[in-house]
């Protein structure tokens, strides 16, 4: 009944009974069906509240609206909300049967390592033997059946009706990141998190949150309504990370490389066969490989720990385990041991994380060539920072293009390009063809040197004027080396 359905919304008038049978929900209008509720929300671009007339023809028979239209139909019930983006995510979970109560769900946020922290928790519990889910970037699983991904977080419907299926697998665990635009929008509304992580943040998504500053309040507002029964966890190497639980009313835990915290770790080692750490005074190898995987790893044992599984298992299980699909992912040439990367680093941070633990590989005076680009349609502050980054850490570097959408490439090339200062400029050259630029960088790589792809990683494909077109940066780097005979 809708009555059941406004459980926890917070209501500011009714206009109609609420004694009604709802048998779906919807936020497009195009998608209502007979005895539907449509939820008008305000986005970026559109407005709901303008499609209203368009649900009720449809077959919705309650509207949940931030402002009441001038005309009300008798027969549809309206339900005025303060904010009908939060009002989504609760009605969707009272509909669903609020899953998130039946289960552990554990939320990642952070500029980078939220994809591979979510999907190593994924891997190590299914591992353990439990039934979980997985909500993340790459793909969706529920206990190993994959569903595929469209948003790092769902809206709010989509998202409560995956944690309804999952519920329904007796999924005991879920693991999903949570975006600074879910928080924002509302799309996690209504849902119980068991436990949540801080990875880091850096500068990203400017050309939504606009300053620095809002993307850091967004990203903190998750933790600051979290309930007492959860746990927070936040890198203490990050100097954002004791904000983030400031106000928290979970309990507060820390992780960290290079201070004391509740949980520690030390590097030993970190080669291309992998890292060799101390956790909690136990020495383990892990197959994956750099200093930002040290720390998604020990996030990823912080949770565990938390979730009340047993350490020992834990690390004998995660020294098995591989990184996320397009996260430092390699592979090694057969004629000339050239070591081909393909990383998902699109903003700054990451990239330089990436270079950074490149360096730290090579074993004499290997060339490093970084073949980068920047998405279009996306914060614009990053892209000759980037630029800078990839021409600072790097021998050779290729400016190409990533996903322009709805930009051009060449605008945005040169705006990559206003970042590189006059001696850079001879380390780097521009081909706008993606698939061009991978080419040239392998031609010009020679015995043992390292090629970095970086931007798309897991991605299938490139955004050319709202378009996708096959494309696989692993695939195609792998093709090169076959081409010409690397």
């Amino acid at each position: 009944m809708l009555k059941d359905l406004l459980y926890k919304v917070k209501l500011t008038a009714v206009h109609g009974s609420t004694d009604l049978q709802i048998t779906s929900l919807h936020i497009d209008s195009r998608t209502v069906l007979n005895g539907g509720c449509f939820i008008a929300i305000k986005g970026a671009s559109t407005d709901g509240h303008n499609y209203i007339d368009i649900a009720i023809k449809n077959g919705a028979i309650a509207v949940v609206v931030e402002q009441l239209p001038t005309i009300l139909i008798e027969a549809v019930t309206y339900v005025k909300v303060a904010d009908a983006a939060s009002a989504a995510g609760f009605i969707a979970h009272n509909f669903y049967s609020e899953p998130s109560l039946n289960m552990k769900v554990t939320g990642v946020t952070g500029t980078n390592g939220k994809t591979t922290v979510a999907t190593i928790l994924y891997n190590l519990f299914i591992k353990l033997g439990y039934n979980c889910g997985l909500i993340s970037t790459v793909e969706n699983k529920i206990n190993g059946t994959v569903i595929p991904s469209t948003h790092t977080t769902p809206d709010a419907i989509n998202l409560n009706a995956l944690l309804k299926q999952m519920n329904d697998a007796d999924c005991a665990y879920v693991f999903m990141e949570c975006s600074s635009h879910a928080i924002q929008q509302q799309r996690i509304a209504g849902i119980y998190f068991a436990g949540a992580v801080f990875t880091n943040i850096t500068h990203d998504h400017l050309d939504y949150h606009k300053t620095f500053d809002e993307y850091i309040r967004v990203k903190k507002s998750w933790f600051d309504y979290l309930p007492s029964t959860a746990f927070a966890i936040s890198n203490a190497d990050d100097k954002r990370g004791a904000v983030m639980l400031q106000n928290t009313a979970a309990k507060k835990y820390y992780y960290s490389l290079r201070t004391a915290a509740d949980f520690k770790a030390k590097i030993l080692e970190n080669r291309l066969s992998g890292l060799h750490m101390i956790i909690d005074d136990r020495e383990v190898h892990f197959k994956m490989i750099g200093e930002f995987n040290a720390y998604n790893l020990l996030a990823v044992y912080a949770v565990a720990a938390l979730l009340n599984m047993q350490k020992e298992d834990v690390l004998l299980t995660l020294s098995d385990i591989d990184g996320a699909e397009g996260r430092f992912d390699y592979e090694v040439s057969k004629e000339e041991n050239i070591i081909g990367i393909v990383d998902y680093a699109h903003t700054p941070d990451a990239l330089l994380n990436v270079l950074a633990t490149i360096k730290k590989l090579r074993h004499g005076h290997e060339k490093i060539i970084t073949v980068v680009g920047c998405g279009g349609n996306r914060d614009k502050a990053k892209r000759p920072v980037m630029a800078e980054v990839a021409c600072e850490h790097s021998d050779k570097v290729i400016l190409t293009s990533d996903n322009p959408r709805n930009e051009k490439a060449e605008d945005i090339l040169k705006e990559m390009e206003a970042g590189i200062n006059v001696v850079a400029r001879r380390k780097a050259i521009t081909i706008t063809d993606r698939r061009e630029a991978i080419k040239t960088a392998v031609s010009l790589s020679n015995k043992e040197d390292i090629v970095l792809v970086a931007g798309k990683g897991h991605e299938k494909y490139q955004e050319i004027d709202g378009v996708k077109y096959e494309f696989d940066d692993k695939k195609v780097l792998r093709e090169m080396f076959e081409l010409l005979g690397k």
